[in-house]
């Protein structure tokens, strides 16, 4: 690399990181295990395994299974809880001088108001990811990110209780017909960043069996597999809404595939399934999009977020 400088800090709506890529919800808990590894300060931010209000047990084993450039996941949102999650892991992160995105998943619009209602309380979170694309039990197992109305409630709700303290970032699934009509409801309604993408919707037949593999049947795939959904997600909706930050993740185990997801219109990127067999993989990632972006001639980040987009009318 030369002796260039590059601005790799990078802001999600009012909240500043001084690096761009992230932990993915759900990959790394809230950080301890890959901090044997690495300074968390050292990344963009931890964001923490989806919290729900009350301890969760998960789905069925089994729970995973490898599939070609990729893996499907039916965890089930095992958790301790947001009480207990507050209490001990938050602490911890902030000692460290990580920056920290608390992630929130709830079965009703009232569960996600309350557990907004007790993250705003803990002071040194740099943002909340409402995920909404988990099961809505108002709406016999439908996903709350799959339909305008249940979408922009959810958000709603949330926005009442943290007013303009801590930026909201809405994760959306890519599983619909028309991620961006999806994206202005929650903007509308009050988010002012987007998560893109979670999992695709996937299923693997054991043949010894005969049946599904998982004991929740259904999972999330994730890996390299699924990175050209993610791109095509991020794209569409930065070209609908050029100035909504958007967090990207998907399928990312490189600074190439770090570097497609920001020319798409990503301010940050998540990097998840490639830390299980990698876990120094998230600095690793960083170098090698930083020496990417010096060699194209960018001086920061910021530059590069949506280029692709260059000399079509933005």
């Amino acid at each position: 690399m030369s002796n260039q400088v590059i601005d790799l800090s990078t802001t999600l709506g009012n909240a500043w990181f001084p690096a761009p890529i992230f932990t993915a919800s759900g990959c790394a808990s809230s950080g301890k295990e890959l901090s044997q590894f690495f300074d968390l300060r050292e990344i963009g931010a931890v964001v923490t395994k989806s919290v729900m209000n009350k301890a969760r047990h998960g789905r069925p084993t089994p729970r995973m299974a490898e599939t070609p450039s990729g893996m499907l996941n039916s965890i089930g949102l095992q958790g301790p809880g947001i009480d207990h999650f507050l209490a001990n892991d938050v602490p911890w992160l902030l000692e460290r001088g990580a920056k920290v995105i608390v992630s929130i998943a709830g079965e009703t619009t009232d569960e996600y108001a309350m557990l907004a209602r007790k993250v705003r309380a803990v002071p040194g979170i740099s943002a909340l990811e409402v995920n909404i694309s988990c099961p809505n039990v108002e709406n016999r197992g439908m996903v709350f990110a799959c339909e305008r109305e249940s979408s922009a409630r959810a958000i709603d709700g949330v926005r009442k209780i943290i007013g303009g303290e801590i930026p909201i970032i809405a994760k959306l699934t890519p599983d619909v017909t028309d991620i961006t009509s999806i994206a202005s409801a929650v903007v509308d309604a009050g988010a002012d960043g987007l998560a893109l993408i979670n999992t695709v919707l996937g299923m693997v037949i054991n043949l010894d069996t005969m049946k599904p593999h998982l004991g929740g049947k259904t999972g999330g795939l994730s890996g390299p597999a699924i990175r050209p959904v993610a791109v095509r997600a991020i794209y569409q909706v930065h070209s609908a809404m050029p100035d909504v930050p958007i967090l990207g993740m998907g399928g990312v185990s490189s600074g190439r595939d770090a570097l497609e997801l920001i020319l798409a219109g990503a301010s940050g990127v998540s990097v998840g399934t490639a830390s299980f067999g990698d876990p120094t993989a998230i600095p690793r990632i960083q170098r090698e999009l930083a020496a990417l972006l010096l060699a194209r001639g960018f001086s920061s980040i910021k530059d590069a977020v949506g280029y692709a987009h260059r000399d079509e009318g933005m």
